[in-house]
């Protein structure tokens, strides 16, 4: 398999957005004070590397069963131009699934949680599955996809604590919302259009019941300013519809991940981690122009 077709199955530019998802979900669990630092650094480095293959493997995954409708509508993906045979995006992305878990396993092994990260890393690769299995013609399946990302929360969570703390959940719960609306524009790209606009309330919601979570922390309110900004703009490509611009919404929302981790991170008071967080939405976006984030 070709590099450029690998990057391009695994939609790369996209992967800082889950390493600030497993930073949120170790911070957020009390990690920063559960563990020793070498142990700590241990258990994010291995949880970072999980995530990451789980979204590549994911995503991989995506393509082969999508190979015989992506023919029709996007020929120029790499499994129906024919730059690699869909047998061997299946072989990758499932190999890519199954070492994922195992990493969490090394990690819950390091953080001293037992196999808790594995089974959530397990419950990762089986949401990552069905969802590629089901998502065409699936009115759920922004739902199942903002699961998907509200379990790399869970597993990084669990690699430093058996008993994830509610403000974990809270944020979990906020980022669910976020890719529910993603999704759901996602969903319109080979379409040129967006049908309904409504179901973009949910992204409204992180920002609107994010305030009062990061109220007591001023620093982080830059980072919910600079989230709003973010979703003002891929809303103002939506409004707009020519063409590309729902593409480009699209890469905007999926960079904004990062954004809404930075805020969650500053608002239990670590503003130098938000800021390491809030530098993975720059760097979507500065990946996103050599390989397309859709």
């Amino acid at each position: 398999m070709r590099l450029k077709a690998a990057l391009r199955l695994g939609r790369i530019s996209n992967l800082p957005t889950v390493w600030t998802n497993a930073l949120a979900g170790i911070v957020l669990a009390g990690g920063l004070s559960a563990l020793p630092v070498w142990r700590l650094s241990t258990v994010l480095a291995l949880a970072v590397v999980a995530v990451s293959l789980a979204y590549v493997g994911g995503m991989f995954l995506n393509d082969a069963f999508d190979a015989r409708i992506d023919a029709e509508r996007r020929p120029e993906r790499p499994i129906p131009s024919g730059e690699v045979a869909r047998r061997d995006v299946f072989l990758f992305g499932f190999a890519m699934l199954g070492v994922s878990i195992a990493l969490f396993g090394a990690a819950g092994l390091v953080g001293g949680t037992g196999p808790w990260p594995a089974y959530a890393g397990i419950t990762l690769a089986a949401a990552i599955v069905l969802y590629d299995l089901w998502h065409k013609g699936n009115p759920l399946s922004p739902l199942l996809m903002g699961l998907c990302r509200v379990l790399v929360y869970v597993a990084a969570a669990l690699c430093v604590t058996t008993e994830p703390p509610f403000v974990l959940w809270a944020g979990a719960g906020l980022l669910l919302s976020h890719l529910i609306g993603l999704t759901y524009v996602a969903k319109q790209e080979t379409l040129g259009r967006v049908a309904n606009l409504w179901p973009l309330l949910f992204l409204a919601a992180p920002i609107a019941f994010g305030y009062p979570m990061v109220a007591l922390a001023p620093a982080a309110t830059f980072f919910l300013l600079a989230l709003l900004a973010a979703v003002l703009i891929a809303l103002a490509f939506l409004l707009r519809r020519r063409q590309g611009d729902i593409p480009r919404a699209v890469m905007t929302l999926i960079a904004a991940i990062s954004l809404l981790d930075a805020m969650l991170i500053a608002g239990i008071g670590n503003v130098t981690l938000a800021a390491v967080a809030a530098g993975g939405f720059l760097l979507t976006l500065a990946l996103q122009r050599f390989v397309a984030g859709t």
